[in-house]
């Protein structure tokens, strides 16, 4: 199943500079099958259900294995089985609105 998810992890107890933190996330998600977009809090992740959940306990893994004693994560998540739609496609959709509120 294909899922769209908005990823933000917050390691605890490593100061207040996370982007050493969100940088090494990002290397993990870079990887074939997933669409990965970054953004100023958290990162949008379109891909197959369980490679998704697979990059996002590799993240955990990285980021504890740089030193990260806790680790808060917040996920939201969708699915649609009435059509493929992937992250430009929703995109692109308010932005047509945007553009043209008459649509």
């Amino acid at each position: 199943m294909k899922v769209l998810i908005d990823l933000t992890i917050v390691p605890i107890g490593v100061g207040t500079s996370l982007s050493a933190y969100i940088a090494a996330c990002e290397q993990v998600l870079d990887r074939p099958g997933l669409t990965v977009r970054l953004h100023a809090n958290g990162t949008n992740i379109e891909g197959d259900w369980d490679a998704v959940f697979a990059a996002v306990k590799a993240c955990h893994e990285r980021v504890h294995a740089m030193g990260a004693p806790r680790i808060h994560t917040q996920i939201k998540l969708g699915t649609r089985t009435d059509r493929d739609q992937g992250l430009d496609d929703k995109v692109a959709s308010v932005q047509a609105l945007l553009e043209d509120p008459a649509r």
